[in-house]
């Protein structure tokens, strides 16, 4: 057995850095590095003091899983409508499926799980109700 891959991550020691959305900051949790790029795990949390902005985007994932840790969040889903998640809720979103973030609380904290690690998002015109 090979424990190359093993990766803890704690709370204690968190770095949060800006990322794919700058009215978010996310902290990687090491899973990235640990599967060699196949699947991506981290938190993200409102960024204070940073202007929102919701455009309507998809990303070219095969996986993509949002679990709700802390405070709410509303997201428009093609297909699907407005949909909000509050601590203890989950969504998968399927790959490709256009969505845009309507509003956050200031506390909002989630996990997002996504494969591939290096994902690419397109931004796009409408999400289709």
């Amino acid at each position: 057995m090979s424990t190359a891959a093993f990766v803890a991550s704690h709370a204690r020691d968190a770095m949060f850095t800006r990322g794919l959305r700058a009215f978010f900051e996310y902290r990687d949790l090491g899973i990235a590095a640990a599967t060699r790029g196949k699947v991506v795990a981290h938190v993200i949390r409102a960024a204070q003091g940073q202007a929102f902005a919701g455009q309507p985007h998809r990303h070219r994932v095969e996986f993509q899983l949002v679990y709700v840790l802390k405070g709410w969040i509303e997201f428009e889903y093609e297909g699907q409508g407005v949909v909000r998640l509050e601590a203890g809720s989950c969504v998968h979103q399927p790959p490709g499926i256009r969505h845009r973030e309507i509003g956050h609380s200031e506390d909002i904290e989630m996990l997002e799980i996504v494969l591939p690690a290096d994902f690419e998002t397109e931004e796009v015109t409408a999400v289709e109700p």
